[in-house]
């Protein structure tokens, strides 16, 4: 068992899932985008056999060591990511594009002779969409004019502010908070709660009233 590996992992993991994990120093949500360079032959690979198969990888936050080199421990939670736009101009470099879709649970973990990563992982659920409360609904200009400001390359359509979780999501993208405020954000089931947190710290912070 790899050392790697979350302690009390369930003895019938080996059903779950498996994916390719890519450990970063940033966060993806679900249906955010995240702009990537690869030129490590491990994610070279990994992102060509994603795109031959169109099968995603998983995002995970780094929580002890770096995106190069030596195998990172990442948290638990992460997204998965589809790469959606690519481009290699370069000799040796990838340069991709990735949408998130859907969080999970790492549940066991081992790392391939190339230094790969790879995750048995337990798909979390999202609530139905909900209406953002007219309590804190202070955000939405805040995030309209965010979007309209980024562009769709940046936020595609549709923009669904209709629904509090997408709203949450977006919001955690755009705050100016560390990489580990958002992972907390992105760990949350509850979407009232997120949202309740950010409303919070825009008050703070005085960029709503």
């Amino acid at each position: 068992m790899s050392q790697l590996n979350p302690p009390n992992a369930p003895a019938n993991a080996s059903a779950l899932p498996e994916i390719p994990l890519f450990p970063l120093n940033s966060i993806l949500a679900p249906e955010g985008r995240l702009a990537l360079k690869l030129f490590e032959t491990r994610y070279l690979d990994m992102a060509a056999r994603c795109m031959r198969e169109k099968s995603p990888f998983g995002v995970a936050l780094i929580k002890e060591g770096g995106e190069v080199g030596a195998p990172a421990l990442s948290h638990t939670l992460g997204t998965t990511a589809r790469i959606v736009d690519w481009d290699m101009s370069q000799p040796g470099l990838l340069f991709i594009t990735v949408q998130g879709e859907q969080r999970f649970q790492i549940e066991e973990r081992r790392v391939a002779s190339d230094r790969l990563q790879y995750a048995r992982v337990r798909y979390l659920p999202e609530p139905a969409p909900q209406p953002v409360p007219t309590r804190l609904a202070a955000m939405l200009p805040l995030l309209t004019a965010v979007l309209a400001d980024a562009g769709e390359t940046r936020f595609p359509p549709p923009h669904r502010l209709d629904d509090a979780t997408w709203v949450g999501y977006r919001m955690a993208d755009i705050l100016p908070i560390p990489p580990l405020a958002r992972q907390r954000l992105l760990e949350l089931d509850d979407t009232l709660s997120r949202l309740e947190i950010i409303d919070a710290y825009l008050r703070q912070h005085k960029l709503v009233k």
